[in-house]
């Protein structure tokens, strides 16, 4: 009995102390076995590891591919054009004991980095108009923003897989200046446009109603050529009738007289039987000669 009294209490020591000295490192980690705050070790290989307890400690470097999402940048182009550029990056960390000893954790590492690409993206973007800057050549910016913010994090033990752009926007206040601006520029083209179409509405018309006006007047003169044509060639015809034979033609003007006197209308006409008018009618005239 008093052998298990010493002997209890010496395993539990022993399994608490075992406990205290295994860790695991998982495949997303790094670790760094720390003595006194002095690194004594860079662990790799994910598994079940040994550390001395109460004297060591370890801290975990994550291994993965991580992100970086810096708060957006006003940057000033070099037309004076302002752009708030929101860009990110994504980065490894390649040597854990250089980061450990230059930034000693994640939290400081991305504030760092964060300061590094705002001055970067300041730097190498405001060298560029703004015209370049939302062209296709903004790609070529961008690599030259990550060669030298990646030349920077190798002194943190970071290597930068890529920086871009997300988005970059004008500011407000220059999003509005230039929405009233284009607004104020297409009401003017509308005006301008309208006066145009007006002008132009006033114009065939003009020409139309010329052209109308030609064409009656040519219509109407064509008309009064036809009718003295055709007035002369009646007149000619009842000329060589007349020649030929006056009674006929007298006649004839006779019968015209009647039709118009006679035919149509309310005109009432009191004549003597003895008139000129019925000489055709009467025993000295046409009819008594046939």
């Amino acid at each position: 009995m008093k052998l298990n009294k010493f002997l209890l209490p010496i395993i539990a020591v022993a399994g608490f102390a075992i406990y205290l000295s295994l860790f695991t490192v998982k495949e997303i980690n790094q670790a760094i076995v720390l003595q006194f705050g002095d690194p004594k070790k860079i662990i790799s290989q994910p598994g079940l590891q040994v550390k001395i307890p109460f004297i060591q400690n370890v801290v975990f470097i994550d291994r993965r591919i991580l992100s970086l999402d810096p708060a957006p940048e006003e940057v000033i182009a070099s037309d004076q054009k302002r752009l708030i550029v929101d860009a990110y990056a994504r980065f490894k960390i390649v040597d854990p004991l250089k980061f450990y000893i230059s930034v000693g954790d994640e939290r400081v590492a991305r504030s760092r980095l964060a300061t590094i690409i705002n001055s970067r993206l300041r730097g190498v973007l405001g060298k560029q108009s703004l015209a370049t800057l939302l062209s296709e050549d903004r790609s070529k910016q961008m690599d030259i923003i990550q060669n030298d913010v990646n030349a920077e994090a190798q002194n943190f033990g970071i290597e930068i897989i890529d920086v871009r752009i997300k988005r970059a926007d004008l500011p407000q206040a220059n999003s509005e200046a230039i929405y009233k601006r284009m607004q104020t520029e297409r009401e003017r083209e509308a005006k301008e446009f309208r006066a145009k179409g007006a002008e132009m509405a006033v114009t065939i018309t003009s020409t139309a109603d010329k052209e109308v006006t030609v064409l009656l007047a040519n219509a109407k003169k064509q008309s009064e050529i036809m009718k003295g044509e055709g007035d002369g060639q009646r007149n000619k015809i009842f000329a060589e009738a007349f020649g030929k034979d006056p009674e006929f033609f007298a006649f004839y003007r006779a019968m015209i007289a009647y039709e118009k006197a006679l035919i149509g209308g309310d005109t009432s006409l009191i004549l003597s039987p003895d008139s000129d008018f019925f000489k055709f009618f009467g025993d000295t005239g046409l009819i008594k000669k046939q």
